[in-house]
């Protein structure tokens, strides 16, 4: 866990990289292919929705893990645009990415981990909350990201050491998570994976949680999740099974805003079942607490 603190802007350099300029290029290529996935919906998808697909819709869609975790063509050309930039910005770096993956070792170094689309589904049936997600990691580490929420145009960024930031319409604005105190009012953000199996340990995990708090949300993308928690748009997020591009920036950039932020090692996939918690400070030993007495915090494998 990360202890919360009030941190000043800075030019911190880890293992010799500066990590402003990593924060800089992690902006600059997660709004690219924000541009680019904003563009390519309706060019793919029209107005319909994935109940309404047609031959040129289907085309565009195909499966990964289960029939119902779908990855469309904007998945891979936001990916295959996100590496293209990288390896001109950041030559000789190494990359791992939803999509086209990489090596499940962490090298020393930087890494950058990648997601092209954060919430494929919501894209896929025109639901306004998905996202691109660049992160940055020395040895395993996030030191710098960037999250655009693609329908709202409203960009998260983080550097370690150097807080949490929200763009929008040109203004730039410190992110604090928020001051609650009391776990019972808690908004908390939580997802589901794909195996029927986890689905069902989830929900039963979630049936334990929901009358000890104010309310549930599901969102869809956990990328965006984290960055609520960072804005204070919930008070925690809770979430098994996430892989290293789900996390990576928005845990960042919740951590930044001062939620203290659990997450699985960064050689993990989502098959490992790990919690990955972040939570706003006033109410974080109360909730770990609560989740450690429900069993929240063992895998769901």
């Amino acid at each position: 866990m990360n202890t919360p603190r009030e941190k000043p802007d800075t030019t911190e350099t880890i293992a010799g990289v500066d990590v402003e300029r990593l924060g800089e290029v992690a902006l600059e290529v997660a709004t690219d292919a924000a541009r680019h996935v904003r563009k390519r919906r309706p060019e793919l998808f029209g107005r319909t929705g994935a109940g309404e697909a047609d031959e040129a819709t289907s085309s565009a869609v195909s499966t990964k893990s289960t029939p119902t975790d779908p990855v469309t063509l904007a998945d891979t050309e936001s990916e295959d645009l996100i590496r293209s930039r990288l390896s001109r910005l950041r030559p000789g770096d190494a990359i791992l990415g939803e999509e086209e993956g990489g090596s499940v070792e962490v090298p020393s170094g930087v890494r950058w981990v990648i997601d092209p689309i954060d919430g494929t589904v919501n894209f896929l049936y025109g639901i306004p909350a998905y996202a691109v997600s660049v992160a940055a990691q020395v040895d395993g580490k996030s030191v710098a990201g960037a999250v655009v929420d693609v329908a709202r145009d409203v960009v998260y960024t983080a550097t370690l050491s150097g807080g949490a930031y929200e763009l929008r319409d040109g203004v730039r604005t410190r992110l604090h998570a928020n001051p609650i105190t009391c776990v019972d009012l808690a908004l908390v953000a939580t997802g589901f994976g794909y195996d029927v199996e986890r689905r069902r340990a989830q929900g039963e995990l979630m049936a334990r949680l929901l009358p000890r708090v104010r309310d549930l949300r599901r969102v869809g993308a956990a990328a965006l999740d984290l960055c609520m928690v960072a804005s204070g748009a919930v008070d925690a997020h809770i979430e098994h099974g996430l892989s290293p591009w789900d996390w990576a920036a928005g845990a960042l950039v919740a951590s930044e805003a001062g939620a203290l932020v659990r997450t699985p090692l960064p050689d993990s996939r989502s098959g490992d079942g790990d919690a990955t918690v972040a939570v706003a400070p006033g109410i974080a030993e109360e909730f770990f607490g609560l989740l450690d007495e429900i069993g929240a915090l063992s895998p769901i494998t």
